[in-house]
């Protein structure tokens, strides 16, 4: 999957808040896994976000979450 191969991808994905919904401003890497689930048997969104799910349900199946939200901690979003 290309986010694994680009470091401005995953700190993208680091950083992204769910932008809608139940979990609406919860980042995705805490989304529950059930949920992501769900929308991979129902069908992600399209684009961008859809995407972005996708990476962080793989992520979660092989146990990577601490990695991400290391990566939000030491690379912040430029607030400018």
């Amino acid at each position: 999957m290309e986010y694994f191969s680009d470091k401005r991808k995953l700190i993208e994905l680091a950083h992204y808040k769910m932008p809608y919904g139940k979990f609406k401003e919860l980042y995705l890497i805490d989304l529950p896994e059930a949920y992501l689930a769900w929308f991979h048997r129902k069908g992600f969104p399209e684009g961008k976000l859809g995407e972005q799910m996708r990476a962080v349900l793989e992520i979660k199946i092989n146990g990577l979450e601490g990695l991400i939200r290391k990566i939000r901690e030491e690379f912040p979003l430029d607030t400018q």
